[in-house]
């Protein structure tokens, strides 16, 4: 551990929901053409929406050796994607942004051999890490969102692959901003807030109960950091039980069978997306066509402080050995059981 880092917290790092509103978050809008895609109307809906995904180059080029293990790995072995995500609608070309924002969400979605599960791993975005020259960056150490503000998504992809050891097989952006279109396209939600929230941008305040929103109030909500339970954590939360709802609006409206509505939620979704432009959605959608929500695992990389005093600021120690232990069984596509040997601290 770094010198003069707090002492270290309850590993508060693995959680295992089942439910949509954390394969929705987790995955973007990729789960709503993929996954209400090939159930809608097969690949013909992945097919009719991927023109409306923008292409970018979101990794940077592989070593031989590795895009031949990858050419594979998409045949028949474990693939593992890098997801990236941010709440803002400024655009991101090329898989940067023009003012140099940070990226807001950074995660490895891992897909098992089997084709029959999905592990989600949350890298904290304030991971104080080495971060390797990019842009006006020299390289050092560095919270890890501050290498999409430098590189954009390829110095991103290369910081995780230093990070983590493994291999990316795919990368997408989604920008979680359309949570509010897709919102205000079912008409509103309700969202039950386990906690007190108020807004540092109005002044509206949420109680702990449940209350009606349309996409405006409900994109106020989940851009909330300061004043709820555990700063980008509590966002994060906040950003889960929206999406909740959208999914609970979705089933009890029947939405997935009615042609004209479900256009609109799909067309919605894959215009947030920007996918990397060697990423064929076919074959993604023919990789998880058989998980279930049920067979999605979530975890979060182990940490150590989450207020750790660094030049960039207060930042997220991770846990060296735990983390290089969690990545090697990535790596090894045995990470449903390195979770179940890890169980959560009381």
């Amino acid at each position: 551990m770094d010198q003069g880092a707090p002492e270290p917290r309850r590993r508060g790092w693995y959680k295992r929901r089942p439910a949509w509103q954390k394969a929705l978050i987790m995955l973007g809008a990729l789960v709503l053409i993929v996954s209400s895609g090939v159930a809608g109307g097969g690949y013909y809906l992945v097919d009719r929406y991927s023109d409306k995904v923008d292409r970018a180059s979101l990794l940077p080029p592989a070593a031989p050796e590795e895009a031949e293990q990858s050419k594979r790995n998409w045949e028949s072995g474990p693939l593992n994607l890098l997801l990236l995500g941010s709440d803002s609608r400024a655009a991101v070309p090329g898989g940067t942004s023009p003012i140099g924002e940070r990226s807001d969400t950074i995660m490895l979605v891992h897909i098992a051999r089997g084709r029959d599960r999905a592990t989600i791993i949350s890298i904290p975005r304030d991971s104080y890490v080495d971060v390797p020259a990019g842009g006006p960056w020299k390289g050092g150490k560095n919270k890890i969102n501050s290498a999409f503000a430098y590189g954009g998504a390829a110095l991103t992809a290369t910081t995780v692959r230093h990070l983590t050891g493994i291999p990316l097989d795919g990368a997408l952006i989604a920008n979680f901003a359309s949570i509010r279109d897709l919102v205000d396209a079912v008409d509103g939600v309700n969202v039950c807030v386990p906690y007190d929230v108020r807004s540092t941008f109005s002044d509206r305040e949420w109680k702990q109960g449940c209350h009606d929103m349309n996409g405006e109030v409900a994109e106020e909500f989940m851009r909330q950091r300061y004043d709820v339970p555990g700063g980008d954590f509590g966002r994060i939360k906040n950003q889960q039980l929206v999406v909740q709802s959208v999914i609970r609006k979705v089933a009890e409206r029947n939405l997935l069978y009615k042609p004209l509505e479900l256009d609109t939620l799909l067309g919605i979704a894959a215009e947030s997306l920007t996918v990397d432009e060697n990423l064929d959605l076919r074959d993604l959608a023919f990789a998880v066509r058989d998980i279930r929500p049920g067979s999605i695992g979530y975890a979060t990389v182990p940490y150590t402080s989450a207020d750790l005093k660094t030049p960039a600021g207060a930042a997220v120690q991770l846990d060296t050995a735990a983390a290089t232990a969690m990545f090697a069984a990535v790596r090894n596509d045995t990470i449903d059981q390195w979770l179940a040997d890890n169980p959560p601290a009381p």
